[in-house]
């Protein structure tokens, strides 16, 4: 199992969203092929409900210790109740392009 399926695995176990995608970013950096090391995570999920964002992201940092401790750089998080999900339609913002570093530099 990769990193993208262990990532989805956790979240759905735990969470139970009315939306997940989990988005390997890692070929928009300066990294190694495969190196599963940049992941945007968007996610819709009622267990969200009464929290602000930094209790949100808090919780998926929780759920995915182990990858974080193991070789996960980043992870852009979006988090919504299913009520934010509809009010902002169904949409994440696109990733911004890295600046950290160039492949072809």
């Amino acid at each position: 199992m990769n990193r993208k399926q262990r990532i989805e695995e956790a979240l759905q176990t735990a969470l139970s969203p009315l939306h997940l995608e989990v988005i390997d970013e890692s070929h928009n950096h300066n990294v190694p092929e495969g190196a599963e090391s940049h992941f945007k995570v968007v996610v819709a999920s009622e267990a969200f409900g009464g929290q602000g964002l930094v209790g949100r992201h808090r919780l998926i940092n929780r759920l995915l210790a182990q990858e974080l401790g193991g070789g996960l750089h980043a992870l852009a998080l979006h988090t919504w109740t299913p009520e934010e999900w509809f009010e902002k339609g169904g949409v994440a913002r696109e990733s911004p392009q890295c600046l950290g570093g160039s492949k072809a530099g």
